[in-house]
């Protein structure tokens, strides 16, 4: 699974044809980019997440071309936890990934969303799971295809199912 460099910003069109018709983009989505670049800077560059927190605060989020600008609180909070929580959130990503599957096999734009995207289900339960997978196919578009959209959308489902059984049952008692 390749992607484009998150650290550059995304392109108008989201780098792909979109699956379906194109959102306006909110403060909050814009932070979720944001931090999803943020995680990737801090696994690629080994820099601790509150420098490349506040070098994003104080040289990217307010750039005069970013539209709308983002969530400064909701990019911080989230790119903090992930990496505080990193651990235990690769360990929920790797039981949701099949056998033979390990972490390290996706590229690393991939496990930045992914790891923002099980941080936010794991962290943030004010936000509902649906809406959270929602969002995470937007932050997927800006940088993956759509095979690897389809990936994020499977994954982030599994672990709502598990974390968040109350909002999302688990699909083999479903079938009950």
């Amino acid at each position: 699974m390749t992607g484009r460099d998150p650290s550059t910003p995304p392109e108008p069109d989201g780098g792909g044809t979109p699956a379906r018709p194109r959102r306006q983009q909110s403060p909050r989505l814009a932070a979720r980019i944001a931090a999803v670049q943020a995680l990737y800077q801090i696994e690629m560059s080994a820099r601790p997440a509150d420098e490349v927190i506040a070098e994003f605060r104080d040289h990217r989020l307010g750039e005069a071309d970013q539209r709308p600008p983002a969530d400064p609180k909701l990019f911080a909070t989230l790119t903090a936890a992930a990496s505080v929580r990193r651990t235990d959130i690769d360990r929920l990503i790797s039981g949701a990934l099949t056998a033979g599957w390990p972490l390290e096999r996706l590229d690393s734009v991939m496990r930045a969303v992914l790891r923002a995207g099980a941080c936010e289900l794991l962290e943030f339960a004010d936000v509902p799971a649906r809406v959270v997978i929602d969002q995470y196919l937007d932050v997927a578009r800006a940088f993956l295809g759509d095979k690897e959209r389809g990936f994020v959308n499977g994954v982030l489902d599994r672990l709502a199912r598990e974390l968040r059984p109350q909002e999302l049952p688990n699909a083999a008692k479903e079938k009950r």
